[in-house]
Parts: structure tokens; C-alpha cells; sequence
């Protein structure tokens, strides 16, 4: 089968091309680099490992409830329509909610992958380059792990939003080479960590939770680099090029906040898109997760120098202002140690369970030796 044939909706063309624009920057100083960057590539390469493997991908996966997903979270609690579901058609309401986060995932990994290796192409310094190639193979890792979870455990697949779509089309076609970093880095890659978190933190499910982990201990090394590189390039930016930046902000903020509806997955059901869009707007839960998906941008806009009085009135509009404190040094990392944790458990069950095999096999061999001397 080919993935089109797991997709619910028409996706359009399988090609989609965003004119490129901007310079191909070559750096011909190979001995200088700023020290926390080249730390960070280092962690970057170093840290490097494969899905196939470190994901026990045996572990069964209910399709109904791939995630774990509670019945507040979703989308269609406590309307009209709820009293009136079948367990069965809550079930299907999960599979359809489920495959829209993780395929909204999948294409957010194609468009980090896409970016990162834009940011090798065009960011003038070698350091920036250098990290930027160990972020390109993360970030394919990251959609190759999706993808085999929606096609081998899922089973279905949704077309890219069209606000993520935008946004990642504003970003890959801005000359200034600067900007795959803030869309992406910042943006799109702060908004995917603490969607990840969440799911991470609630689920029940062994496999997307470890599939989560482990992409969200790389993705702190990404945005970490993000920070570094911009906020050293925005203290030499006029006010008026900082202003430039804090409006792409403020509209891709906008933006994805406004893709976080999922009413595509409500129209699969029935509900005119009209009322879809009013049922996600009055989901309590929605505006609680809306609110968190902000807690790892906004500390970061702030951090490095993106903090004018019209971005400021954006986010108290948005109602996440107050998150421009969060330590997100901790969140970051909290994030690795997630994935350290998890590892640890893996291993030490797996030597408990080879340890017990070998003590079987012991005492079966024991068994049979006791057993031929009786018989001698």
C-alpha cells in the first residue's frame, strides 16, 4: 500500500514546492567557533541513535486508543453529540484524534528536517552549519519514527493543516537566513515540545511514550541552538529589522494557535465545519492545552530580545503572556532526563529478563543432570 491509500482526506499533490529564495553562504574560517555552539554539535553527534532500534517497536498498540487519549480531551465531550456515541464510536473518535496529532507530527518533522538543512545552507557561520547537519538526521529520525507508527500501528494518516502549512511556507520562502531559524527553531519546534510533553506526561501508552521521549531529548539540543544563534544575532539588529521579527511572530503565533482546532477530524464525523470550529472553541480542555503549548515559546521570544510592546499585547490578547518566565532551561532539562529515565528502565528490564533466563536455564540443566543419575 502506499501511504495515500492511509490517508482520510485528499492531501492534494504528493509534491508540494516552496520557491527558494536567499543566498548559499560558504565560510572559509574552519578554526573559529563559538564555543557553546561547537559544544552543542558535539552533543548533537554524540547523541545520535537509531529508531529501528532503541524503540521496542513489539509492543502492541490499540488503534482506538492509540495515545491513551481521556474522554475530556476530547473534542466532542460534553456537546449534543457525546450522550449519543457508542464505546464504539468514541473509539473511532480516538483513532481519527490520535492519527491527526501524530500525522500533524510527521509533517512538522519533514518541515524541521527541510529547515535544518536550510539553515546548513544558508547561515554564514561554520559553527551554525555544523550543528544544523546533526539537527537535518535528527529531525528525519523524527519523521521516519512517525511515520512508522502511523502506518504500522495506526493505519491512517491526515493531510498537513493548512495553518502549518502556511506557516511552513513563510518560513522556507523568506530570503533572510535568519528566519528558518526563528520559524522553525522557535516557532514550530517550541510549540511541537510541549504538545509532545503533554502526551508524554499523561499517556499510559509504553510506545508513543517512549517514542515521544526520545524525540523531545533531541529536540531541547535543537531549540537550545535556536537560542544561542539568534539571540547573538539579534543584538546587532536595528529596531526596526527587531520589529520585522516580532510581527512574524506574533502572526505565526496566531497561527498555530488557530491549528490547534483538529476540526477537520469533527467534519470526518458529520458536524458542519462551522460548528466544529465553535465546539473546539468552547472545549475547556483545548484552552488549557492551548495555553501550554505556549510554554516553551514565549520564554524563548523573550530570551532572545523578541519583546516589543506590540508582541507583548499579542500574548496577553492570547492570554500567555505571564509565561515569559518560565525556566525553560528546566523544562529542557527535564526533557533529557525523561528519555534518560526511560532508557535505565528499558535496560534494567532487560537484564532482569536475561538474567532470569540464564537462572532457567541453569536449573533446567540441573534438573536434567540430577535426572540422568537417577536413572544411572
Amino acid at each position: 500500500m502506499t501511504t495515500r491509500e492511509f490517508y482520510v482526506q485528499d492531501p492534494g499533490d504528493e509534491l508540494w514546492q516552496v520557491p527558494a529564495s536567499g543566498a548559499a553562504r560558504f565560510d572559509w574560517d574552519y578554526d573559529d567557533g563559538r564555543d557553546r555552539l561547537l559544544a552543542l554539535y558535539q552533543k548533537g553527534k554524540d547523541k545520535q541513535w537509531d529508531g529501528a532500534r532503541r524503540i521496542d517497536w513489539d509492543l502492541e498498540v490499540d488503534p482506538y486508543d492509540p495515545l491513551g487519549t481521556p474522554d475530556e480531551s476530547l473534542l466532542l465531550y460534553g456537546t449534543r453529540y457525546w450522550g449519543k456515541m457508542t464505546e464504539r464510536d468514541k473509539g473511532e473518535l480516538r483513532l481519527h484524534m490520535g492519527s491527526w496529532q501524530f500525522s500533524q507530527f510527521l509533517h512538522g518533522e519533514q518541515g524541521a528536517m527541510v529547515c535544518a538543512a536550510r539553515i546548513v545552507e544558508s547561515a554564514p557561520d561554520l559553527d551554525a552549519k555544523f550543528y544544523s547537519a546533526t539537527q537535518t538526521m535528527d529531525e528525519a529520525r523524527h519523521a521516519e519514527i512517525y511515520g512508522r507508527f502511523l502506518h504500522e500501528k495506526v493505519g491512517m494518516l491526515y493531510p498537513i493543516n493548512d495553518n502549518l502549512q502556511a506557516l511552513l511556507g513563510d518560513t522556507l520562502s523568506d530570503s533572510r537566513w535568519d528566519m528558518p531559524y526563528l520559524g522553525m527553531q522557535v516557532l514550530i519546534e517550541g510549540l511541537a515540545l510541549a504538545a509532545f510533553g503533554m502526551i508524554r506526561d499523561t499517556t499510559d501508552k509504553p510506545l508513543p511514550k517512549q517514542i515521544l521521549a526520545y524525540v523531545m531529548q533531541d529536540e531541547a539540543r535543537h531549540v537550545a541552538f535556536g537560542r544561542m544563534a539568534l539571540r547573538d544575532y539579534y543584538q546587532q539588529l536595528s529596531d526596526a529589522e527587531l520589529r520585522e521579527r516580532e510581527e512574524f511572530v506574533i502572526e505565526g503565533c496566531y497561527l498555530m494557535r488557530d491549528r490547534l482546532r483538529g476540526a477537520e477530524v469533527l467534519e470526518n464525523f458529520g458536524i458542519p465545519l462551522q460548528e466544529a470550529i465553535e465546539f473546539t472553541e468552547q472545549s475547556e480542555f483545548l484552552h488549557l492545552f492551548r495555553k501550554l503549548l505556549f510554554s516553551r515559546i514565549v520564554p524563548c521570544v523573550k530570551d532572545i530580545g523578541l519583546w516589543g510592546e506590540r508582541l507583548q499585547k499579542a500574548y496577553v490578547d492570547m492570554g500567555v503572556f505571564d509565561l515569559g518566565d518560565s525556566n525553560l532551561d528546566l523544562l529542557m532539562t527535564q526533557d533529557e532526563e525523561m528519555a534518560e529515565t526511560l532508557d535505565r528502565q528499558r535496560f534494567a528490564e532487560e537484564e532482569a529478563a536475561r538474567t532470569a533466563e540464564v537462572t532457567e536455564t541453569i536449573a533446567a540443566g540441573a534438573d536434567t543432570t540430577a535426572a540422568r543419575s537417577d536413572e544411572s
